[in-house]
């Protein structure tokens, strides 16, 4: 599995996206997931599976000014 560009060598089977979010440590507010290209709702986090060949992007929203 592809994770943000990179090898994530943690992938096991039945890794739900909720569990890479948890594992990395994303704590933050907003987060816009994809998964091969197809944006991920948050509620779908938990119930959507990772497979070994996929590419995962999880990138943080930042607000400033």
């Amino acid at each position: 599995m592809q994770l943000n560009d990179r090898p994530y060598l943690h992938w096991r089977q039945g890794m739900s996206i909720q569990d890479v979010i948890d594992e990395r440590n994303f704590i933050y507010p907003k987060l816009v997931v994809k998964l091969n290209g197809k944006l991920i709702r948050k509620e779908d986090y938990a119930a959507t599976l990772v497979a070994e060949e996929d590419d995962l992007k999880v990138h943080h929203l930042l607000a400033g000014g």
